[in-house]
């Protein structure tokens, strides 16, 4: 049986201020924690046992899933001290996984379709491991994956001159031969054990490393830009209005539960719940969240009036 391991511990810094107070996996996304997405994904391979690890989120993210019972699933946590990246971060999983096939999930990942059938290709092949692909434009800010057919080849973190278009994009499946390379990962130039390193000593010691291709939609909901992108995404081009708006409302509006909001305008902006916004400003392309008097143009902005 398959199980899964979600990283959660990231503190969210792009987001700031708004993952002062929200962790970032417990953001809402059109009005619907951000993991559940995640839970959603799992279940459709399977999945019933799932690790999350956390950070110093731990308190907010036990209390806002419990056991996962509500949800279809059963959670356990780990914690992660001292974040040193992804390879680092699923160490802490090792118990929990007990040798067993998994599938590491990055909590801040949403993907549109199902990935059953790459899950069954991974476990039909039996290889070592099995990542998610994706071809994008400019790869220069990914995992970078050099492919022979379905096998990857080599692998590469945020090139100046990449090799491929193929990204790694944050699923990954492992059989138990990942615990074995573990141990003699070193640090990258930027001081964190990575998990593209961890995947390039598997191939260099003769594993079986395969390519999934995923032509789905993929976003990472980490920065202003695809949160909001995100969020535009799972409403399907409508406003999402669950409280009050007063003002002139534009496209691509999504507001919380139990939120008000007063201003001159808004388009493009995602209100978290129970938020209070007031004011004449003509608000475009933020995240605002807390109480906030807001006037004149606010554009491009994450506000916490909670902070």
């Amino acid at each position: 049986m398959l199980k899964a391991v979600i990283l959660a511990a990231g503190k969210g810094t792009r987001l700031y201020p708004l993952t002062r107070r929200i962790a970032k996996p417990l953001l809402p996304l059109v009005n619907r924690t951000t993991l559940l997405y995640a839970f959603d994904r799992l279940k459709e391979l399977n999945v019933q046992e799932i690790c999350i690890v956390v950070g110093e989120n731990e308190i907010s993210i036990r209390q806002a899933l419990g056991d996962g019972s509500a949800h279809g699933v059963k959670l356990s946590y780990v914690r992660q001290l001292d974040p040193h990246g992804l390879a680092h971060a699923v160490g802490f999983a090792k118990e929990f996984v007990a040798g067993d096939p998994f599938v590491l999930y990055l909590g801040d990942a949403i993907y549109d379709t199902s990935l059953a059938n790459i899950a069954a290709t991974f476990m039909e092949r039996g290889c070592a491991n099995l990542s998610l692909v994706k071809w994008v434009e400019d790869p220069r800010r990914y995992g970078v994956a050099v492919l022979d057919g379905d096998s990857i080849v080599r692998l590469v973190e945020k090139p100046e001159n990449p090799e491929s278009n193929w990204v790694m994009a944050g699923v990954y499946f492992f059989g138990p031969q990942l615990w074995h390379v573990l141990p003699d990962l070193k640090p990258s130039a930027r001081g964190e054990y990575e998990i593209t390193d961890a995947i390039q000593m598997l191939i260099d010691r003769g594993q079986f490393v395969q390519a999934g291709r995923y032509e789905g939609v993929w976003f990472d909901t980490g920065t202003l830009d695809s949160f909001l992108e995100t969020s535009t995404f799972l409403a399907k081009g409508r406003n999402v209005l669950a409280g009050t708006v007063t003002g002139a409302i534009g496209a691509n509006v999504i507001v919380g539960d139990e939120a008000t909001v007063a201003c001159g305008s808004i388009e493009d902006t995602v209100v978290m719940p129970g938020s209070r916004i007031h004011g004449s400003a003509r608000i475009k392309h933020c995240i605002l969240a807390g109480e906030l008097t807001l006037d004149g143009d606010v554009t491009d902005e994450i506000l916490d009036g909670g902070a």
